[in-house]
């Protein structure tokens, strides 16, 4: 199953970019995550923080992956009719290839001019080592 968790690029530059999810009941996750009262899980939270920072880091052709995830922490919950405003922000690349990021998702709601942080932390990414 693929996970295609940007939905639009609202801004971009060289080492910054913000991407938004809309988040609906006609995701089949939401189906089993949990019955009754579908959030947008944790991890999927997270890999819209790794998908932005992928569109932001990778040259065309180049695939890149998750290295390491630090001090994540996670707060409101997301639900269908919200979205995600994910903010990706990328530091000085290694000699190794790696380049660690700083991520953050807000909660935007669909009747409300609130937002909360949804989740937020800091996580490298890495090309992808096809062996």
């Amino acid at each position: 199953m693929k996970f295609d968790l940007v939905d639009q690029v609202l801004e971009q530059d060289e080492k910054r970019i913000v991407t938004i999810k809309q988040v609906t009941l006609a995701e089949e996750y939401l189906a089993d995550h949990f019955p009754g009262f579908p959030i947008l899980p944790g991890v999927l939270m997270l890999e819209a923080m790794v998908q932005a920072a992928s569109k932001l880091l990778a040259p065309e052709g180049q695939r890149l992956v998750l290295g390491e995830v630090k001090a994540v922490k996670y707060g409101a919950m997301v639900r269908p009719g919200d979205s995600l405003r994910v903010e990706v922000t990328a530091g000085a690349t290694k000699d190794d290839g790696t380049t660690p990021c700083k991520g953050t998702g807000t909660v935007l709601r669909r009747d409300s001019e609130e937002t909360q942080t949804a989740v937020a932390g800091r996580f490298s990414m890495r090309p992808a080592r096809i062996e």
